[in-house]
């Protein structure tokens, strides 16, 4: 079953769905849940391929979890380019999860942003500067454990908060948006 990601069909944050929680996934995975993963995995590809967003109203995202698709299943793909375009990191990922962190935090200077969340929420997000995250990745067929750190780590980390119904802006101090933690890494 093919299923038509785009701007129209992403679950945006003024649908209560959005903080659905997350299940495993049964592995091997099934043939809809491996289809559902290579279409977020394309999805994401396309989506910064300006004539193809623009032809199938693709909004630009470097990540997607398959409850923004209205599936509440923990998986999710990752593409990564650099500014040649050329692919750095690229996952497809069942049951994800972080199996060690670092206590040093880092942030994204110009904040994040998220295909679920159309209006702006301006501030910074703290994450764990380092992470090990363990799963399932169908573009390798096997079972893997990525070291992140930096920018994939923070993606990692964004999209593994949407298997717990969490969204970006739930981290920004809402008394202050842009505090500067002590010791946090910013990522320009």
């Amino acid at each position: 079953m093919l299923m038509k990601i785009n701007a129209e069909t992403i679950v945006k944050d003024n649908n209560v769905a959005i903080r659905n929680k997350s299940v495993d996934v049964k592995l091997p995975l099934s043939e809809e849940d491996r289809d559902l993963l290579m279409d977020m995995y394309n999805y994401v590809i396309d989506s910064t391929d300006e004539e193809i967003a623009e032809k199938e109203n693709l909004q630009p995202a470097v990540g997607i979890s398959a409850i923004q698709v209205g599936v509440n299943k923990k998986m999710m793909a990752i593409v990564i380019k650099n500014k040649d375009g050329d692919i750095v990191y690229q996952f497809a990922m069942a049951n994800p999860k972080i199996i060690s962190e670092s206590v040093e935090k880092a942030y994204l200077a110009g904040g994040e942003g998220c295909l679920s969340v159309p209006n702006e929420h301006e501030g910074y997000v703290y994450r764990a500067r380092r992470i090990k995250v363990k799963g399932y990745d169908l573009l390798t067929d096997q079972e893997v454990i990525i070291q992140a750190r930096d920018y994939l780590a923070i993606v990692f980390q964004h999209e593994l908060d949407h298997f717990k119904g969490i969204l970006y802006y739930d981290h920004i101090d809402r008394d202050d948006p842009f505090k500067i933690l002590e010791n946090a890494y910013c990522i320009e």
